[in-house]
């Protein structure tokens, strides 16, 4: 099947030939169709499998061939991120498949002046890409108004919702206008997202290209067991031992991706940080840095769990677990991209049990677990199964004999 085939039109699919896009995926295949329809949507597919392709092309597609004149302040299409590097990502996708298409389109974000954002909207645009926070404050400060809205798209909502963007969401469903087309897109859907969609959509078309909330298949996924105390010198042998040539690396807190950075400097290998803390060019430019090859490894929070495409990323490694599950299946995302392989790695301590027990019942899998000669851990993980049960407590170490016997609080394990 062909870009053609679905309807798209002969500037978008040459600008596709030229970007090497030969076949459509699946999630392109059902949503083009649905979306150039004028049908709501909702989509769930896999990371790495085209989403954005999916409601970019066809959208970009709609306002082309239904030009209007824009209102000053006004947009006529809206997709809301939850990042600012989502946002960035997504806005160069909207202008690689765009290229010689007569739109007017921007980002917007946080972290970054607002008045070039409101000097560039007194023009009016086609398309915006921004996230929550900086929309409303563009809206306040009447430099954009959404009554002129004809297109939503909400990409990856369930992670702006735990963002905790839900009250920011509801102020901007408020000012957007009723009639207009809503789409939705993100690999995974929890209770609430459906509940929203409910709420936002009107007969929505459905897509699911694989079974919910599920990783991808070319992944290669394990973990080691380890204490929580020996976690960066774990990953520092283990990056020595397998090779590794690029390496994004998930660390709970800032302060954990700071101290790993300053760790890897210290043995001479190039790392770079993005996190919460950093200024949004700073963000940007290590992003860049880790894509060009300059640096090594990129460690990060879960800012960068979604929307990063890294053409090749061979290796994700999870310093820490997620604390939402559902951020584990956007992670390991970010390796095994557009059918490569990948491999994503886990550090688990026994304190993330709990973590652990929820990654498998939501994905329906049980990782694999490895211990590392070394780093067998005194605080054992305790066995878990793919229905996010704790099966077995774990045994105390071996003491030496003729060691007194210490009680510490550390092997202690409560009740499943």
């Amino acid at each position: 099947m062909s870009f053609s085939s679905l309807g798209l039109i002969d500037p978008i699919t040459r600008t596709l030939a030229t970007l090497a896009y030969t076949e459509p995926t699946p999630v392109q295949t059902q949503a083009i169709p649905a979306v150039l329809a004028g049908r709501d949507v909702m989509a769930a597919a896999q990371t790495g499998t085209g989403k954005t392709a999916g409601f970019a092309l066809p959208v970009l597609q709609r306002l082309t061939m239904e030009a209007t004149r824009v209102a000053s302040n006004s947009t006529r299409a809206l997709v809301l991120v939850p990042t600012r590097e989502l946002a960035e990502q997504v806005h160069a996708s909207f202008k690689a498949y765009g290229a010689g298409l007569p739109l007017r389109t921007m980002v917007a974000y946080g972290g970054v002046s607002i008045n070039p954002q409101m000097m560039r909207l007194r023009k009016g645009l086609d398309l915006l890409v921004a996230t929550p926070g900086r929309l409303l404050d563009l809206q306040r400060q009447n430099a954009l108004k959404l009554n002129g809205v004809q297109m939503l798209v909400l990409d990856e909502a369930d992670r702006m919702l735990d963002l905790g963007f839900s009250r920011e969401l509801d102020q901007v469903f408020a000012a957007l206008p009723p009639l207009r087309q809503t789409l939705l897109f993100s690999a995974t859907f929890s209770d609430p997202i459906r509940a929203l969609a409910d709420k936002l959509l009107k007969d929505p078309v459905s897509i699911e290209t694989a079974p919910r909330n599920t990783t991808v298949k070319a992944i290669r996924q394990w973990a080691v067991t380890v204490d929580k105390k020996r976690k960066p010198e774990l990953f520092m042998h283990l990056l020595e031992r397998h090779g590794w040539g690029q390496v994004l690396a998930f660390v709970k807190t800032r302060r954990g991706v700071d101290e790993l950075v300053e760790l890897l400097h210290s043995r001479r290998i190039g790392a770079d940080s993005i996190h919460g803390d950093k200024p949004q060019p700073a963000r940007l430019r290590a992003l860049e840095r880790f894509k060009a090859g300059e640096v090594k490894i990129l460690v990060a929070t879960d800012v960068a769990a979604r929307g990063l495409d890294i053409d090749d990323l061979p290796v994700v490694v999870n310093i820490d677990l997620p604390i939402v599950a559902e951020d584990y299946v956007h992670r390991t995302g970010r390796t095994g991209r557009a059918g490569a392989s990948g491999e994503a790695v886990s550090l688990v301590c026994a304190d993330e049990v709990t973590q652990l027990a929820a990654i498998e019942q939501l994905t329906g899998q049980s990782l694999r677990r490895v211990e590392e000669p070394g780093f067998v851990p005194e605080h054992r993980v305790p066995e878990t199964n793919a229905s996010g049960q704790v099966v077995k407590k774990p045994k105390k170490p071996k003491k030496p004999k003729g060691e007194a016997k210490v009680v510490s609080e550390d092997v202690r394990f409560r009740r499943a």
